[in-house]
């Protein structure tokens, strides 16, 4: 009997440590909804009404409110892609493919993409990547106006890859559809 009362201190001793550190704590869980009216700002937790004492059901109860956290409503959506902010216009690329043939491993091959603002607002590229570390591009950072022509260089370094290779770069801007793909295809030969 005494061994099951010293078990039950212990616990109700660690259960009220845990709960004066996790659960005591004023500090507020900040809830941003992504999916909400932008400029609106994010709305605060109002902190929970203390538990009544030694009542472990409410203690379990209480949300979690020892820290300060941005709990994003995302539901599994990637939103760096997902909104155009700026006036859509369109593009023209002269090629959206270019075959370097054969080359050699640890080579640098460049392939300039020329383009044209085709629509009737600034073209704003947000972002160019390359499918892989091998295939690094640079585009403009600054908008290109309407009917004005641009460029995205792309340097393709095979590195050890060998045999042929086909690799891709995504830029996104304020066009309909906001993604286009360039591609570059070669055939790496091993030196």
């Amino acid at each position: 009997m005494k061994e099951n009362i010293n078990t039950a201190l212990l616990v109700l001793i660690t259960l009220m440590v845990g709960y004066s550190t996790f659960f005591k704590d004023e500090s507020k869980i900040v809830y941003n909804n992504a999916r909400g009216v932008q400029g609106q700002p994010a709305m605060a937790q109002q902190p929970p009404p203390p538990p009544a004492q030694n009542n472990f059901a409410n203690q379990q109860q209480q949300p979690f409110t020892g820290a300060e956290a941005t709990i994003n409503n995302a539901q599994g959506q990637d939103f760096s892609n997902n909104t155009n902010t700026n006036p859509p216009t369109a593009v023209a690329f002269a090629e959206t493919s270019h075959d370097f043939g054969t080359i050699q491993q640890d080579s640098k091959n460049t392939k300039v993409f020329k383009f044209t603002n085709t629509g009737d607002k600034p073209l704003l590229i947000e972002s160019a990547r390359g499918s892989c570390g091998c295939t690094v591009p640079n585009y403009p950072k600054q908008p290109i106006p309407p009917g004005q022509e641009g460029e995205i260089e792309v340097v393709y370094s095979p590195g050890k890859q060998k045999g042929q290779q086909t690799k891709s770069v995504t830029i996104i801007a304020n066009t309909e559809p906001r993604t286009t793909v360039l591609q570059i295809k070669a055939n790496v030969e091993e030196v």
